[in-house]
């Protein structure tokens, strides 16, 4: 990124905001909700999925740490709290997810840009689609959660841009108080693997945007705080609707580009 001009700097650190406020206040989205975004900007696909996947492991742990802080009883007398994170129900969807999602981080790896780039858009309209009509994924049986489970599985390996399928399952059974915070440890774990077969792979981590993007996803994470907690107590589908209307106009135009 050390060739790009002023107004693409500008840019890419206003859509990091946006990642960390989507983050924090949906408990997903940091990936699927900017990388259309930016794409558009730079269309390097493995540029910015090492910046997202650190940012993700810092907020993650740092949001699950803090809540359940707050919970934890001042008087050591005091029965313990429960805490934010729903582990039973993490690790049995996890035990659906690895294999798929093995197999993604391989095909990330071995996947030229161009291509992943048009997958990512085609699934970002898609999920845009189901916002606008207020019809988001769901499934009614075991055996459709586990397929939406592991393709969600894969498409996370593949660009860690999965989540609305996987919350299509895990929104229907986990407390929406505890979803947040369950999504976010799963997202830590998926994304220690991706991180794991960056590394191994030589990928480029962009260490030094870090120190730029860090801040600017920092101060969206604060804002993303605050609307969570109002989320929680309201229905927002006009949010949704609106959201799913620009991804649908930004994943389209990127398709074009790609295509053209």
């Amino acid at each position: 990124m050390s060739d790009l001009s002023l107004v693409q700097y500008v840019l890419i650190a206003l859509i990091f905001v946006w990642s960390g406020f989507v983050r924090s206040g949906l408990g997903f989205g940091g990936a699927v909700l900017s990388l259309p975004f930016l794409l558009l900007v730079l269309d390097q696909p493995l540029v910015f999925l090492p910046i997202i996947a650190v940012h993700l492991l810092v907020f993650s742990s740092l949001t699950i740490w803090m809540n359940n802080r707050k919970r934890k009883p001042a008087d050591s007398n005091q029965p313990a709290v429960e805490g934010t994170v729903d582990w039973p129900y993490l690790w049995r969807i996890l035990g659906i997810m690895i294999v798929p999602k093995l197999i993604g981080v391989f095909g990330l790896i071995t996947m030229p840009g161009d291509v992943l780039s048009a997958i990512i858009f085609v699934i970002v309209a898609l999920y845009s689609v189901s916002y606008i009509i207020n019809k988001p994924f769901r499934s009614n049986s075991k055996a459709v959660d586990a397929v939406f489970l592991m393709v969600g599985g894969y498409i996370s390996g593949t660009s860690l841009i999965g989540a609305p399928l996987i919350i299509a399952v895990a929104a229907q059974h986990v407390v929406k108080e505890k979803l947040r915070d369950t999504l976010f440890a799963l997202w830590f774990i998926l994304v220690l693997i991706k991180m794991a077969a960056f590394v191994w792979a030589g990928v480029d981590l962009q260490l030094v945007h870090h120190l730029w993007l860090l801040p600017c996803a920092a101060v969206g994470h604060i804002i993303g705080l605050r609307a969570h907690d109002r989320m929680l107590r309201a229905e927002t589908p006009v949010f949704f609707r609106v959201l799913g209307t620009v991804l649908l106009i930004v994943s389209s135009i990127g398709m074009i580009s790609v295509l053209g």
